[in-house]
């Protein structure tokens, strides 16, 4: 009997200390994808200081990647098949919660808050992001088939200790220093740059960063996504499940 009682405690007790996000999570049918393959390496900017605000985002509580899972499958592929080149997936962002495309948009509407203009928006007008399609109101991110990701060499241990072991150094967005020191290849930016340079098919680029912007979009391609052209490290599946729902649960 007491074995029993025991058993039920312990039970209850797994049950309660499920995040709260995990039934809305599960009953939108995205999924963690490290729980689909964890050898895609995930660095959620937004959970941190390091992006366009400077400030952790509103839902971001955790440092963690949510697709549906088609898109959590299709993006496991390409983790295989870039794998076979020493190769793995770095992704920055993937569900976004609504309420941080809210802040985005308000912070746009803030002339005082430029914290972070010299290194990612050097030569944007804050008020002119969303009119030149670098900010929206509505994002394909909250819809759950959206990721943001670049290319890391293996040969560069992850470190799940370090909250940000692949950040960029530098001034500017558009000449980040040192990126392959820290596992990234060079793909002209840094991620999340407001910058023409940033567009896919830039020409301006290195012939080495045009290389390797063309590997990551013909593997993401192949798996099933498409690219949004002004920015090189986004992709949407083509066939996503949820085309005209966007979700706020928490990411924890």
């Amino acid at each position: 009997m007491f074995k029993a009682i025991w058993f039920l405690l312990c039970a209850a007790a797994l049950i309660f200390s499920v995040p709260a996000h995990s039934a809305e999570s599960l009953s939108t049918g995205l999924v963690d994808v490290q729980s689909i393959n964890p050898d895609i390496r995930v660095e959620a900017r937004y959970a941190t200081e390091w992006n366009f605000v400077g400030r952790p985002i509103e839902g971001y509580r955790a440092g963690r990647c949510y697709l549906t899972k088609k898109a959590a499958n299709a993006l496991s592929k390409v983790q295989k098949e870039v794998a076979k080149q020493k190769l793995s997936l770095l992704v920055f962002d993937c569900y976004r919660p609504q309420r941080a495309v809210t802040q985005f948009v308000s912070w746009t509407k803030d002339p005082t808050d430029g914290k972070m203009k010299s290194f990612f928006y050097p030569d944007e007008p804050k008020d002119q992001l969303i009119a030149r399609g670098y900010i929206d109101a509505k994002s394909g991110h909250s819809r759950g088939s959206t990721v943001d990701l670049t290319l890391v060499k293996t040969s560069m241990k992850h470190d799940s200790s370090k909250i940000l072991q692949y950040r960029e150094s530098g001034t500017d967005c558009r000449r980040p220093v040192g990126i392959e020191k820290t596992g990234q290849l060079d793909m002209g930016t840094a991620y999340d740059c407001f910058s023409e340079v940033a567009h896919t098919a830039n020409p301006t680029v290195s012939a080495e960063a045009r290389k390797n912007r063309e590997l990551l979009k013909a593997a993401m391609e192949r798996a099933g996504f498409s690219n949004y052209p002004k920015e090189w490290w986004h992709f949407t599946l083509k066939d996503e499940p949820h085309k005209d729902q966007y979700f706020d649960f928490e990411i924890q």
